[in-house]
């Protein structure tokens, strides 16, 4: 099972583990690390030369809190897990808000409001980085992959078209340059 192959990777790195745990302690509602930090270490652990958590350039944590859609509510959630563990350059989002600002931010039309962290996930730009986990209350590693994880497991780097343009794609692709940092990861346009 290909949640197996995610939780073992995940499992091995103590970085990780930690910050799981701090976002798990946090009492943010519904909160999962998510993103570029996962693929990130994916990628760095089959096609790079071991993951390096300094080279880590946000922790992307989701949360959903449908009470408050401030952009306060998102800079109080990111204290609160610098306070826990000031090491990780943290970024907390609240996704139930991502509709009050993304249009304003990346251009384009309304999005409607999102009521689910999978919903939240399945927008993200490739489907490489549509994957989220959490620590449960027993420690066990809980994965949300609306689009699966064979791009993250195998090394795809794929536009999502849910929210993102072929230009903003290609943006996101020069800026990140993953077939540079990691031998063995295809692109596909």
């Amino acid at each position: 099972m290909r949640e197996d192959e995610l939780r073992t990777l995940v499992q091995r790195s103590p970085w990780l583990i930690r910050a799981l745990c701090v976002v798990r302690d946090s009492g943010l509602p519904d909160a999962w690390i998510g993103a570029g930090s996962v693929r990130d270490l994916v990628w760095a652990e089959r096609y790079g030369d071991g993951f390096d958590p300094s080279l880590v350039r946000d922790v992307d944590v989701v949360f959903l809190d449908p009470a408050d859609l401030s952009g306060d509510n998102d800079d109080r959630a990111t204290r609160r897990l610098v306070m826990a563990w000031s090491e990780p350059p943290w970024e907390a989002k609240n996704q139930a808000a991502v509709h009050t600002w993304y249009p304003a931010k990346f251009g384009g039309g309304p999005v409607a409001p999102l009521r689910t962290i999978a919903d939240a996930v399945a927008t993200w730009p490739e489907y490489a980085t549509a994957v989220a986990v959490r620590l449960d209350a027993h420690d066990q590693i809980t994965v949300c992959a609306p689009h699966g994880l064979d791009d993250l497991l195998d090394g795809v780097w794929r536009r999502n078209p849910a929210r993102v343009s072929p230009e903003i794609s290609r943006q996101r692709l020069a800026r990140h340059r993953p077939a540079e940092r990691w031998s063995g990861v295809r692109v596909v346009t």
